[in-house]
């Protein structure tokens, strides 16, 4: 049942004021890796330990690359997950104001074209009659 176009532009101003407040943003997500350094003697090659780390990696794609940056634990951290979750919330947002405009344009009824003044002197002065036609006559 389609909900009328009042409740539904109400929906997308919601949607719309949500997007104004979702703040600094970033695409990507985070990687955590643990890592074997590869020294006979460290604690890492035992087969229980399960690496160096965590490091974290902030990794995005680019023009088609895929580029990677280390982040340190601590604000910088924190700071990167918030932006990424604040991208994933932009295009969640986006998705919805998406779908609420093609329930908009669906329930929107069609009128006819209102027939100006000007569009009409427009009309008058683009119609000729062809010269083959006068000449035929």
């Amino acid at each position: 049942m389609p909900q009328d176009i009042e409740q539904l532009q109400a929906q997308r101003a919601r949607l719309y004021r949500e997007l104004s407040q979702i703040g600094d943003l970033r695409r990507g997500s985070i990687a955590v890796n643990y890592r074997r350094c590869g020294k006979p003697n460290c604690a890492c090659c035992g087969a229980k330990h399960p690496g160096h780390g965590p490091q974290y990696l902030l990794m995005t794609k680019v023009g088609g690359q895929s580029r990677a940056k280390n982040l340190r634990p601590g604000p910088e951290l924190k700071k990167a997950e918030r932006e990424v979750a604040n991208h994933q919330r932009f295009r969640e947002v986006v998705q919805q104001i998406v779908e609420v405009n093609e329930q908009i344009c669906r329930a929107r009824p069609v009128g006819e074209p209102s027939e100006s003044p000007e569009r009409a002197s427009l009309k008058k002065k683009l119609w000729r009659p062809s010269k083959k036609k006068l000449d035929k006559n």
